[in-house]
């Protein structure tokens, strides 16, 4: 394997669910070498789908890393691949996925074009800015058509897409590929296509490939001010300038090279591999690493992509395993050797590296060393989780960290013996700290343990691996939406004061809070903390306050905000700012102005117009005409609302916004009502206020089973 890490390529494959992502990845792992035969997805025998879940469903659920060789042009390179879900419930795993990676290659069905969960992903790209190769699949389904899948890359995600590729033959016909730089076609022959075959562009093809090729290259001119002088003065352009451009354009992600084949026809495969090596950044590539001075966060540092600088890595997955968790890291600086002891500067611990593997799905190849642009998995990590950072201890630095989903969804599990309770509190832990999209908690009230998801789909997954996996005895509830809290208007000087007298010494802690709905964006301007979508700021001048006081009241507050002030669901999209206050020479205490913080946040919610606010996911439904009547109907009855109606002869494509309370069991209600023809995706949108009448008839009920 190179240790030049310019010979390097991280890449993911990611799409809309059923686009052929696995079957993209299992053969790009035949013609490395990697595998000898290719594994299918309908079979259940993918290699990268190696989770029983994900073999009997025929989809991706957790991301699989593995890494292959490849020889371009006389020099071998090493790709570190990751297969990413495209269901839309497991949506973290192409988060944690995305900011790892250099590169990725978007896979897209080539009847269908831009998909729903395709722009979701493609968003999670923008935001951790990875340079993207487009990948039209299923060139070989009938319908499929280029034309109108570039098209969708284009109006759909607003990308600059720049074709390269254009199929020879389209549905059974489809049988290669024309290169638009050479001009010259490939045809993929043998069992697997493993022979590639050069030809002339067929003549039905030419007309097609003449006008793609004039696209191509005026849209590559357009990056490069000196090809565009000389594309406007019809001067001939190398095929070595076009590739030079349109390889700085596509990593500063100014545009998208377009390739197309058909996975499972094993054509065009080979040529994608090259043009990974071709276009996507080596580590080298991209900018230094940023990140923070872990005791000063206001101290920006960075990290150049080489091993000779102090060691920085980024856990971005935590797998539990029989031998050991495995901790997969991506090493973004210097080295890290077998049995070294390194820092997590987020929680001050020492970890210790005791092995370190490359990952080929759940196979393990065992290394002395990893260099920076590499990644890997390690076991002995005990403290760190997803979106940790693990360095050199003499140089610390916190790396940015990711962003996670709130979850939208709960269900009730209880076990149901006392055995089943232990080993139940130890499993929740290990699944947390695998899934940071989940979370479970205990709810004093009703003595249930609650467990909260992104889907129906995802708590199905979760119970049936504590009780298939874990053997764990387990009953479940019906699940139910998870709501938020919210407030309508400002409100100034509410005060919060807790003062105990009860012989010896008191508590008294004073404290006065400003409250205000706030955004993400105005905390980001205003360089505030914003986790779990509450904002704290501290005004106080003169010491009313002693300054050690401080963090217990912002303490206090959060806490509350978390456990829900006026209907028992999370406060988000708030602000609340210290203005004022007092304290006891004697009896101020840590506790005293917690509680403090507390009540003054009570008060504050009660006087600022209290909403309840409920998940509205968006709904992308594939429907036959004859049945589109019946879904519009019942999209109103839900609540919902239709946003666009796209004809795709002989289907229209329903986009719609709908609250998620009135989407369970949706799947099978869709199903029924167009004789099974119909479909649909769904994806968290946003939380919105719920209409004034449902809030009072659900905050009855919720009074109503507190007081039985």
């Amino acid at each position: 394997m190179p240790a030049d890490l310019s010979h390097i390529r991280n890449f993911g494959i990611c799409a809309h669910i059923d686009a052929g992502k696995t079957t993209v990845s299992e053969h790009i792992l035949f013609y490395t070498g990697k595998n000898y035969k290719i594994g299918e997805v309908h079979e259940g025998t993918a290699t990268m789908d190696f989770l029983q879940e994900e073999q009997e469903r025929g989809i991706t659920i957790q991301s699989a890393a593995t890494t292959c060789p490849w020889e371009y042009k006389g020099k071998e390179f090493k790709l570190n691949l990751i297969d990413t879900p495209g269901h839309v419930d497991f949506t973290i795993e192409v988060e944690r996925s995305m900011r790892v990676l250099d590169g990725a290659v978007a896979v897209f069905d080539g009847k269908e074009g831009v998909e729903a969960q395709s722009e979701t992903v493609w968003r999670q790209a923008d935001r951790y800015r990875v340079p993207r190769l487009c990948f039209i699949n299923k060139m070989d389904k009938i319908g499929a058509s280029f034309e109108f899948s570039y098209n969708t890359i284009k109006s759909r995600l607003g990308a600059n897409g720049v074709p390269i590729q254009i199929p020879i033959g389209l549905g059974h016909q489809h049988r290669g590929i024309v290169d638009l730089m050479t001009m010259k076609g490939y045809l993929f022959e043998g069992d697997h296509g493993e022979n590639i075959k050069e030809i002339a562009i067929p003549e039905d093809e030419q007309e097609m490939a003449e006008k793609y090729h004039h696209i191509m290259v005026e849209k590559i001119a357009e990056l490069d001010d000196e090809l565009a002088t000389d594309f406007l003065e019809g001067k001939e352009i190398s095929v070595e300038r076009l590739k030079a451009a349109l390889r700085a354009a596509t990593i500063k992600q100014r545009c998208f090279p377009v390739l197309c084949g058909a996975a499972l026809r094993n054509v065009g495969v080979q040529i994608l591999i090259d043009s990974i090596v071709q276009y996507l950044p080596a580590p080298t590539e991209k900018p230094d690493v940023t990140g923070t001075d872990p005791n000063d966060k206001d101290i920006p540092l960075s990290r150049p992509h080489d091993p000779d600088a102090p060691f920085a890595g980024l856990v971005f997955k935590v797998v539990s395993d029989m031998h050991g968790d495995l901790t997969y890291i991506r090493v973004y600086s210097g080295k890290l050797g077998k049995g070294t002891r390194i820092l997590n500067p987020g929680n001050g611990k020492t970890e210790n590296a005791s092995r370190i593997f490359e990952m080929h799905a759940q196979n393990r190849i065992p290394l002395d060393e990893v260099t920076a642009g590499n990644i890997v998995a390690i076991v002995g990590i005990k403290n760190s989780y997803t979106g940790d950072t693990l360095c050199d201890s003499d140089k610390p630095i916190i790396l940015e960290r990711m962003h996670f989903p709130e979850p939208v969804i709960a269900m009730s599990i209880e076990p149901k013996s006392q055995d089943d309770k232990r080993k139940l509190s130890e499993a929740l832990g290990v699944i947390r700290r695998e899934d940071p999209s989940f979370r479970s908690q205990f709810d004093e009230e009703t003595g249930q343990t609650i467990i909260m998801g992104m889907g129906e789909l995802h708590l199905e997954i979760i119970r049936n691996k504590l009780i298939r996996d874990m053997k764990i005895n387990v009953e479940t509830g019906k699940p139910k939406v998870s709501y938020r809290e919210a407030i309508s208007k400002k409100v100034e000087d509410v005060r919060g004061l807790h003062k105990k007298q009860s012989g010896g010494r008191g508590q008294f802690g004073d404290c006065m809070i400003t409250l205000e709905p706030y955004s993400a964006a105005q905390a980001e301007e205003a360089e505030l903390d914003f986790t779990d979508n509450f904002a704290f700021e501290n005004k106080i001048v003169g010491g009313v306050i002693p300054k050690e006081f401080i963090p217990s009241i912002e303490y206090g507050i959060r806490q509350q905000a978390k456990t829900g002030v006026k209907f028992g669901y999370p406060l988000i999209n708030a602000k609340a700012t210290l203005t004022y206050g007092s304290y006891h020479d004697v009896d101020s205490s840590q506790i005293a102005f917690e509680l403090a913080g507390m009540e003054a946040l009570k008060l504050a919610v009660d006087r600022a117009g209290p909403q309840l606010l409920e998940p509205i996911m968006k709904v992308v439904i594939t429907v036959p005409n004859d049945y589109l009547g019946n879904v519009t109907g019942d999209v109103s009855s839900r609540r919902g609302m239709i946003i666009d109606t796209e004809d795709r002869d002989p289907v229209k494509m329903v986009q719609a916004e709908i609250p998620l309370s009135e989407l369970f069991g949706y799947t099978t209600a869709l199903r029924g009502m167009s004789q099974g023809r119909a479909s649909a995706t769904m994806e968290f949108l946003e939380y919105r206020p719920m209409p004034a009448g449902l809030m009072k008839e659900m905050t009855e009920e919720k009074g109503g089973a507190k007081k039985k």
